[in-house]
């Protein structure tokens, strides 16, 4: 399965993600838990290719995710694997990557034989419809780091851009770049 995710993000400190909690009638207690498996080569060539290839861990159902850039947002190729599939994945450099991501992988020049495990991020993850988007509030940890996150996700990027920037006025949230959370992982990397 393929589709194109149109999202805008916005780091937020603890007490700006607590100010969301309540303007939205969020608890904490409601959150998924979701862990992202992060693979690369030795040499980044996902990185490279502003790619990104994950394994998540949702409700006991995990899906590989190929992320590569896209005119409107990403290109986001999914594909189901088992709790065996995933397990092998985390020990093995030989591990069977579904045939949807690795034809990708391969338009890419990527050397899939070179793919390694590098390391899981865990995020608890709440969810509101808002203004015909959905509004996400992210708590995640990953080498002893912690943070917050806004997304807002959208099928219309102009109008999307514009509900954001009114959230974050309405909130006097400060607009700050924020990396995606891989490239945030392999930056907090030890």
């Amino acid at each position: 399965m393929q589709e194109i995710e149109i999202e805008f993000k916005n780091l937020l400190t603890k007490e700006e993600y607590e100010q969301l909690l309540t303007a939205f009638q969020l608890k904490r207690e409601g959150a998924k838990k979701q862990v992202n498996y992060y693979f690369e080569t030795d040499n980044f060539h996902l990185k490279e290719r502003g790619s990104a290839l994950r394994i998540r861990e949702k409700n006991n159902k995990y899906v590989v995710t190929l992320k590569q850039p896209h005119e409107d947002g990403l290109l986001e190729t999914h594909a189901e694997i088992s709790m065996e599939e995933c397990k092998e994945a985390l020990k093995s450099a030989n591990w069977k990557i579904p045939n949807t991501i690795a034809i990708q992988l391969q338009r890419l020049n990527v050397p899939i034989e070179q793919l390694r495990f590098r390391g899981a991020l865990t995020t608890y993850r709440l969810e509101t419809d808002w203004k015909n988007c959905l509004l996400v509030l992210d708590y995640s940890m990953y080498h002893n780091t912690e943070d917050y996150e806004l997304e807002l996700e959208t099928s219309e990027f102009q109008y999307g851009k514009d509900v954001f920037h009114q959230l974050l006025n309405e909130h006097q949230i400060v607009k700050r770049e924020t990396r995606n959370k891989i490239e945030r992982f392999f930056l907090a990397m030890p």
